[in-house]
């Protein structure tokens, strides 16, 4: 973790009775001036508003004393917590919903409800993570200064701020606008959940463009089901929320949203299908580079390279070029950045199928796929460039959807040669319990080559164990992830080194980086 505050450093203060007065919100107590905006005590530094909210378990306005004590100078909050300071002369500004209010609220105090440099926001099940780096990297590419803010890295000009969420709470984004816009950045690339979209937190952010990936069975403890699922997504693509769209139509709900889209867009899609006005296709491939072709609506066609692996990665690719020109950046332009005579897209996506293999030995790669989808994609890709026998390591999430394991558990079966489950992220789960979701799927697929070794660690080293050059690991759950969750305790743990010094006792190398 970085632990920099992610705030801009030269914007005016806002006066807390302006902001009510523009949001039609209640001031009660002394007018006062304020500079940012905190979700969390810990996140808090001199002169905020500190937003309190109703949690699961308790509400926020219990810690306004804490938050006093951190440098907030007045809280924002709904009536009962108003109602809980009025004993006091604290300022308050009071909401009837203040999360659905948070992002106006925050755009107006970090001076982004005018202008900030342009969003390009992605969403979907699979993919949006490597879409939002092959954004920045295009952007890179075309020698703009860049901001990024995913899953897996969140920075600003270059500099790296902590990532926990997809998608930032409403403060969080309008303070990473208002710097990106301090900066000069010429565009944000952001990776937008459903959660997020659910919960308000692009509240007063306008996408120049907004891209979707696909959908499958994933997150059915927040949904229920793809209806209600996909319709969380499509909050996305409404005049409120970005101005232009590209919807990959690789799938039936892609289509289907397509058809709902109240914005002007186009379309994408494999070349075979044709269904996109953009399409996409593979040229070459091996297990560090693949080369491929984008054909544009108007016929423009450009061949660029990335090193990634899977026709599924070169989907994310095309959608991002998409997206750029539909962002206004001229096709020809973009080829020029990235095409022949150039080295391609300059993008390394971190835990999504990253080889951490050096030249000798077996292929290892890490992927922070945890569906069904994610599973089928990333395996069939491997196992296309793969001449040996292909090991699957995987674990999953505790306290997520349930339902989802034993599909996950057959698809890893039907595709690889041996499944090893193990232990990921169980959360306050009982891992075991986790396992068995997972073994049950695996399990039903005959001949069952299944292995239920609990250690993460173990079972990278017995995956290694079974392999030799010309063979593939692919090792699932925990991608580029710092730490795992257990029993509500982030424990600093990197599936990479762990990779990698396994590789090393079996007397492999590892994958050398870049300086």
């Amino acid at each position: 973790m970085t632990n920099r505050v992610l705030r801009p450093q030269h914007h005016q203060e806002s006066r807390l009775s302006d902001v009510a007065h523009s949001l039609g919100l209640d001031l009660r107590g002394a007018d006062v001036s304020v500079r940012g905006v905190a979700l969390h005590t810990s996140a808090i530094t001199p002169g905020d508003l500190f937003v309190a909210l109703q949690g699961a378990h308790r509400h926020g306005v219990e810690l306004w004393e804490s938050a006093v004590s951190a440098g907030a100078v007045a809280v924002f909050t709904d009536r009962v917590g108003a109602d809980a300071l009025s004993g006091t002369d604290f300022p308050v500004l009071v909401a009837e919903d203040p999360r659905a209010t948070l992002g106006p609220l925050s755009s107006r105090i970090y001076g982004t409800h005018d202008d900030h440099p342009p969003v390009f926001s992605v969403t979907g099940t699979n993919g949006k993570t490597s879409t939002a780096f092959l954004l920045e990297a295009l952007m890179r590419a075309l020698g703009w200064k860049t901001a990024l803010s995913t899953t897996a890295e969140r920075r600003v000009d270059g500099v790296a701020y902590d990532s926990t969420l997809t998608t930032p709470e409403a403060p969080d984004v309008h303070a990473m606008l208002a710097l990106a816009a301090e900066h000069g950045v010429g565009g944000i690339a952001m990776e937008v959940s459903a959660q997020a979209l659910s919960k308000n937190r692009l509240g007063g952010v306008l996408s120049a463009v907004a891209g979707f990936t696909n959908l499958s069975h994933d997150h059915f403890e927040d949904f229920g089901g793809m209806e209600p699922y996909l319709d969380a997504k499509a909050a996305l693509f409404h005049p409120d929320a970005a101005r232009r769209a590209v919807v990959c139509v690789d799938s039936e709900w892609g289509t289907t949203l397509a058809q709902r889209v109240q914005i002007p867009h186009t379309t994408l899609s494999s070349e075979d299908s044709g269904e996109g006005a953009w399409t996409y296709a593979v040229e070459s491939a091996s297990l560090s580079v693949t080369e491929f072709r984008v054909t544009a609506p108007t016929g423009e066609i450009v061949v660029t390279r990335a090193p990634f692996v899977g026709a599924h990665m070169v989907a994310n690719a095309a959608l991002a070029m998409a997206m750029m020109v539909e962002g206004g950046v001229a096709f020809s332009d973009l080829a020029a950045a990235i095409g022949p005579g150039t080295n391609g897209i300059p993008v390394a996506i971190p835990g999504r199928i990253e080889k951490v293999s050096g030249s000798d030995g077996p292929s290892v790669f890490l992927d922070a796929g945890r569906s069904e989808d994610a599973y089928r994609q990333t395996l069939t890709a491997v196992r296309d460039l793969t001449s040996g026998k292909l090991v699957m390591v995987c674990g999953t999430s505790g306290n997520r959807d349930a339902t989802k394991r034993p599909l996950m558990g057959a698809t890893a079966r039907k595709l690889a040669d041996v499944v090893i489950v193990t232990d990921d992220d169980p959360r306050r789960e009982d891992p075991a319990t986790i396992r068995a979701g997972l073994l049950e799927g695996a399990r039903s697929v005959s001949p069952a080559n299944v292995h239920e070794i609990a250690d993460p660690n173990d079972a990278i080293r017995f995956a290694l164990s079974l392999v030799t050059a010309g063979d593939s690991v692919v090792w699932f759950g925990p991608g580029s992830q710092s730490y795992r969750d257990i029993g509500g305790a982030k424990i600093p743990y990197s599936a990479k080194r762990e990779a990698q010094v396994a590789l090393a006792e079996a007397g492999w190398t590892g994958k050398k980086e870049t300086p």
